[in-house]
């Protein structure tokens, strides 16, 4: 089964342009677990300009499936992540001016970095992973930094199919079968949605997480939250 983990960044701009507490993350986050979702997965910025880290420290006893906490691994971010220790943390290498991530990792370049930011985590028990682009030699990279998963960057997936060229996907599963040869667990997000989630589960063997926010957020104001959640979770199982 491949589990569904729901970004919630999207909640917390909404809630953070009015200035009050209206959405409630807290209370998001506990309804789409109820409603099915396997996952909660927040990515804090060092600006907060949506999840704020207090929003981490306080879904942590309400988050009782997989919690999971992206961002870069600056001192703060760390600091945050364990103190919370999360289910998982997955290490992104966001630009500071990022409007949101656009870019996997190059796992050669930081190898050093990885290793030693992955070996503070997993000495904690918090499951690592890190984003990657669809390219062979970052995935071997990749398990040199000795990692427990990866999440693949499926930007570019997501755009060449609603161009209709469905080999957008290659790239992908060439990467999904070398991280299965390497022992490394499969992740994937990034522009995932309900158009393009079950042709991209299907041509990636042993996917084991996907974490969606903003088109299930988007797809949510016409369908319904509990209704969109059902309708991925059909599609991925």
């Amino acid at each position: 089964m491949t589990k569904l983990s729901v970004n919630i960044n999207k909640i917390a701009t909404l809630r953070n342009s009015r200035g009050g507490d209206v959405p409630n993350v807290v209370q998001f986050a506990k309804d789409v677990q109820r409603f099915g979702a396997e996952g909660v997965t927040i990515h804090p910025r060092p600006d907060e300009r949506h999840i704020r880290y207090k929003d981490a420290r306080d879904l942590k006893p309400e988050v009782y499936t997989e919690y999971n906490i992206e961002g870069k691994p600056i001192t703060s971010f760390m600091d945050l992540v364990l103190e919370v220790r999360p289910t998982q943390v997955t290490l992104v290498p966001d630009a500071e001016d990022a409007i949101t991530s656009n870019a996997g990792w190059d796992t050669i370049r930081h190898k050093d970095f990885l290793i030693d930011v992955i070996k503070e985590f997993q000495s904690n028990g918090i499951r690592t992973s890190i984003f990657v682009d669809p390219v062979l030699k970052q995935i071997e990279g990749a398990k040199a930094t000795g990692t427990d998963r990866i999440e693949l960057y499926t930007e570019g997936f997501a755009h060449q199919y609603s161009l209709g060229n469905k080999d957008g996907i290659l790239p992908y599963t060439e990467s999904a079968i070398l991280a299965n040869e390497l022992d490394l667990g499969i992740n994937a997000g990034h522009d995932l949605s309900l158009d393009n989630i079950q042709f991209f589960k299907e041509n990636i063997p042993n996917l084991l997480e996907v974490s969606i926010g903003h088109a299930l957020i988007a797809e949510s104001l016409y369908l319904g939250i509990e209704n969109v959640i059902q309708m991925y979770l059909q599609k991925l199982n």
